[in-house]
């Protein structure tokens, strides 16, 4: 059984530019080491769910409108787990219902029931706070291959603001962990600096706000459930990426499940999902997260390294390895003599930033600051 479908929304690998915009106002053009067949697209979830959710039933998989209000573990090994739930299939109001299964995936997302049914452990998160804005076309039309992060503390501590295109409209948001009480302030600061670009009058069509892991649980596989995606807490720092590995995992999760029950004739053991799912998985992303998070904790902390990180986006170099490493999900930069010269050139820039950037804004939220990355 597979739980949920994960908030998540934002570029899913495989044209598109990103524009860095810095705090002192620079803009950089990134983009140009893509190949012709290589492109990010942007996903809207409205889209992409009802896309999967048909292609699973069309494999074969079971629909249940419903919301899962809890999950009952068994009482032994060879048990069932009974998931109680509102039943909305072609009714107005949930009526409850229930039904036993031997493994769970769970993928309802960041704040999920499966994980909290298990005790899989919590983790630290950011709010991503996001409006679905309608443009005039001559507008749209400037975003209709471009894409822009915004980074400064007056959008954000501690992430990246954007201005993503979703076909006939754009998506402006932003994110942080270290202060979310003030996430509608750095809301209207996005909104102020890309104002010129959305035209006059530019019409709210949605409100989207979401909890995004920064780390994964302690607990993925705790019995014969396993965690994906959001639930597992799979979300990149630095670019805050989760589509991916959210479906990654998921199928993942299925094949080794699937093949460790042997066509049905047994069931697999928390061990087994672990040696498997769970190995293989942190072997193949583990080093992405590693670096990502390394990333982050080193350019997205005051202005000074915001300033050294949309100067270091101007290089080729950082663009092919950054580009690479995003669209292949693999750590890319196995050319010696340009990571020397990345690494002194990375050395510059943060001095160089240093130098020119503003003072960060100072705010008083000691609680979520202890947490900070």
């Amino acid at each position: 059984m597979a739980v949920g479908l994960a908030d998540c929304e934002g570029p899913l690998p495989e044209c598109f530019f990103h524009l860095y915009h810095r705090p002192s106002g620079r803009e950089v053009d990134v983009g140009r080491t893509l190949k012709p067949e290589e492109y990010i697209g942007m996903t809207r979830r409205e889209v992409l769910d009802g896309y999967l959710r048909d292609r699973a039933i069309e494999y074969g998989a079971k629909p249940v409108n419903g919301l899962v209000q809890s999950i009952e573990l068994p009482t032994d090994d060879s048990g069932a787990y009974t998931v109680k739930y509102s039943d909305y299939n072609g009714k107005g109001k949930g009526v409850p219902a229930e039904a036993e299964f031997d493994i769970i995936i769970g993928a309802d997302g960041a704040n999920s029931r499966t994980a909290k049914a298990i005790d899989a452990g919590e983790y630290n998160y950011a709010i991503a706070f996001q409006e679905r804005i309608k443009i005039p076309d001559d507008k749209m039309k400037y975003y209709e291959d471009l894409a822009e992060m915004y980074v400064g503390d007056d959008v954000s501590p501690d992430f990246y603001a954007w201005v993503f295109p979703k076909y006939d409209h754009v998506g402006v948001g932003t994110g942080t962990v270290i202060n979310r009480p003030a996430i509608g302030e750095y809301q209207a600061a996005i909104r102020e600096r890309c104002a010129d670009k959305l035209g006059p009058n530019p019409k709210v069509m949605k409100v989207e706000a979401h909890p995004i892991p920064e780390h994964p649980r302690p607990r993925r596989v705790v019995g014969r459930v396993a965690l994906v995606g959001d639930a597992a807490g799979y979300v990149t720092k630095c670019s805050g990426e989760g589509i991916y590995f959210a479906a990654k995992s998921g199928r993942m999760a299925a094949e080794e499940i699937v093949a460790l029950s042997q066509g049905g004739t047994r069931i697999p053991t928390e061990s087994e999902i672990k040696q498997t799912y769970i190995k293989k998985y942190d072997a193949k992303y583990g080093p992405t997260y590693l670096v990502l998070d390394l990333l982050q904790k080193v350019f997205y902390t005051n202005n000074g390294a915001r300033e050294a990180f949309v100067d270091m986006c101007a290089s080729d170099y950082v663009q092919k390895v950054t580009f690479d490493s995003y669209l292949y999900k693999t750590v890319q930069g196995n050319n010696p003599v340009e990571d020397v010269k990345l690494l002194f050139g990375t050395i510059g820039s943060l001095i160089k930033g240093s130098a020119i950037s503003k003072p960060d804004k100072i705010f008083n939220n000691p609680v979520e600051s202890l947490k900070r990355l």
